[in-house]
């Protein structure tokens, strides 16, 4: 079984969908073993500690650099031998030496349909504010592995959404929420530890030729 880190900055409420799904056994490639926010007072520490999971803070502004917080960041997924990072809702752009490490171990989940309403700004309700302005019909979110290029990984799956004529960027968040990041989220994360854990058998028989 995989070693989990799920990085937050919130609320955690994705990182709840994957407590639940662990809790009901749709989650057994891997289990959540750390959870670190960016913020002090996150919500979703809480949700780590009651659930008997290590849960920690790495403030960005204790940092003089980003190269120091990410070097922070990688002590910790290496104490705690981490297989695989899930960033959800973690709103500091991680730097190319620990993505690189993390090359294809490193997922994220963001809520819109990439390549729309992606990249450098868009987050939270911005994303969805952006998407009833320009007046799209299909919404949704996506999982995708982390690259040097902000949400320009490859995808690995996605949850389309409809939009109502009466949405706010509120309502249409909570439903994305709802009907897409934390069903698909779970699923995302059971598929790609499945592949991990195949690819290390791989490497064994190889290795045993």
């Amino acid at each position: 079984m995989l070693n989990i880190a799920v990085l937050i900055s919130g609320s955690g409420t994705n990182l709840q969908a994957l407590l639940n799904a662990q809790k009901e056994g749709r989650l057994k490639a891997g289990a959540i073993r750390l959870v670190i926010s960016d913020r002090p007072g996150a919500y979703g520490l809480t949700r780590a500690q009651e659930n008997g999971i290590p849960a920690l803070t790495i403030n960005r502004k204790d940092y003089k650099d980003s190269g120091e917080f990410d070097k922070a960041i990688s002590e910790q997924l290496h104490t705690h031998n981490i297989h695989l990072v899930v960033l959800a809702g973690f709103l500091s752009i991680l730097g190319e030496t620990i993505v690189r490490e993390y090359d294809h171990r490193m997922i994220n989940i963001h809520p819109s349909l990439i390549p729309s309403f992606c990249g450098d700004g868009y987050y939270g309700l911005r994303v969805h504010r952006a998407a009833l302005e320009k007046g799209v019909k299909v919404t949704g979110a996506t999982v995708h592995y982390v690259s040097e290029v902000a949400d320009g990984g490859q995808i690995i799956m996605q949850q389309p959404v409809f939009v109502k004529e009466d949405d706010t960027p509120e309502s249409l968040q909570k439903r994305v929420m709802e009907e897409a990041e934390w069903v698909m989220l779970p699923k995302a994360v059971e598929q790609v530890c499945t592949a991990i854990n195949n690819d290390k058998e791989r490497q064994v028989e190889n290795e045993s030729l």
